[in-house]
């Protein structure tokens, strides 16, 4: 049910803190509580960038599921120099609208629902056994680099039909193109975007090309033959849906990885119990998901004047929902600033909500609950060896630049 507040106390129409600050990085959720405190719905300029910011769970929702709040693409208007970055972005399916994105998401779906993502199971787990067999002899380990990105790298380039050995070209072009939708991006940003753009299009190009001469048991050789009531893909479609796939597969789950480590060895409670019981990795992740979301923030921009908790969104006003702000909402969460594994239930909004939803939700939860747990029933004696981890400069992700820990495989102390 939604919940009608009247609201006295509105936040200044520009708030003087950056989202780049080491504050901020560091702990983002004082500034939401006091923008949600102040008002779920407020018009306010943040990094040059006028719009409005949501940070309560019903006006997020409201918003999400109304079809009038529209995608775009996130370029600038006179963006005829990116035009390389512009074709990727034109006819990937998160940035569509009706019909065309409910199409798209038909044509892909099949591929990332639960029964195919646990056709995978075996793989992901042989391959987070792989990886942490290989941190035997390291004196430091560092979560992002050796375990999150590898296993993520190595999954979503077997569902899509990457070879193996160019997974670390594509961690150095997912950096790149992600930015790119960055709000505080510059000029030099959207620049070395559009070159990257350029040279995933052309490897995409060429490898569509050999599926289709030689199909193989991957989503690229399912596209092209994949028929939805006689409508087939367009070529730039196929294009920009298999990059986006390799980027939304590394972004998202790289993070959720790092961030749910991160928050168990802040919270050793919680690491302790989580270890000794497994079977709470379902509603852990969940909890992960909610508590420190991979990502913090998504835009829509209003088709028409719309009324939204008593403010009117006028045509073409830019929204910006700060996801996770809404997943600590008080009034839908009890004790929303504490980590509790066995939160239930957990309606968050990590993977969005509506037509939207992530489509790779299922599969990044198989891969985190996966990788975490093995990781916990592996080592042990886990320590962080900074009391400040690294969090990349990066407007709407929770992204750590990297993890470092220590950690005492199980077999050594069995040996000792």
């Amino acid at each position: 049910m939604t919940r009608h507040t009247n609201y006295t106390l509105d936040v200044p129409k520009t708030i003087p803190f950056s989202l780049n600050s080491s504050e901020f990085l560091k702990n983002p959720y004082p500034l939401y509580d006091k923008l949600r405190s102040a008002n779920p719905v407020s018009k306010i300029t943040l990094l040059k960038y006028s719009g409005w910011y949501i940070t309560g769970y019903d006006e997020a929702i409201a918003i999400l599921k109304d079809t009038r709040f529209k995608n775009r693409i996130p370029l600038p208007q006179a963006s005829k120099k990116y035009n390389d970055l512009k074709k990727i972005q034109n006819d990937m399916m998160v940035f569509k609208n009706p019909p065309d994105h409910k199409r798209l998401r038909k044509l892909v779906g099949n591929v990332f629902s639960t029964q195919v993502v646990e056709q995978y199971r075996p793989y992901i787990e042989e391959t987070v056994i792989e990886l942490i067999d290989r941190l035997q002899d390291k004196k430091s380990i560092d979560i992002v680099s050796d375990l999150a990105f590898p296993l993520t790298s190595l999954v979503i380039a077997k569902i899509v039909g990457v070879p193996e050995e160019d997974r670390n070209q594509f961690r150095e072009w997912t950096v790149s193109l992600i930015h790119t939708i960055d709000i505080k991006r510059d000029r030099n940003i959207l620049v070395n975007g559009n070159d990257t753009a350029l040279k995933v299009l052309d490897y995409f190009k060429e490898l569509i090309k050999k599926r289709k001469q030689n199909p193989k048991d991957d989503l690229i050789s399912m596209l092209i033959k994949e028929e939805e009531q006689g409508e087939k893909l367009t070529d730039e479609e196929l294009l920009a849906t298999c990059i986006l796939l390799i980027i939304a597969g590394h972004e998202t789950t790289v993070n959720l990885i790092s961030n749910s480590m991160l928050s168990l060895l802040n919270h050793p409670d919680q690491l302790k119990k989580l270890k000794e019981t497994p079977p709470l990795i379902k509603t852990a992740i969940e909890e992960f998901l909610r508590y420190e979301s991979p990502t913090q923030m998504t835009a829509r921009v209003a088709s028409e004047d719309i009324e939204i908790n008593n403010k009117t969104i006028r045509e073409g006003e830019q929204v910006y929902i700060f996801i996770g702000a809404v997943n600590r909402d008080p009034k839908k969460f009890t004790n929303p600033n504490q980590l509790d594994i066995s939160r239930n239930p957990n309606p968050h909004l990590a993977f969005g909500y509506g037509s939207h939803f992530c489509l790779g939700s299922t599969l990044a939860r198989v891969e985190a609950q996966i990788a975490i747990n093995v990781f916990l029933q592996r080592m042990t004696n886990i320590q962080l060896t900074v009391s400040t981890p690294k969090w990349r400069v990066l407007t709407g992700f929770r992204s750590l630049q990297e993890l470092r820990i220590t950690a005492t495989m199980m077999n050594e102390m069995d040996e000792n």
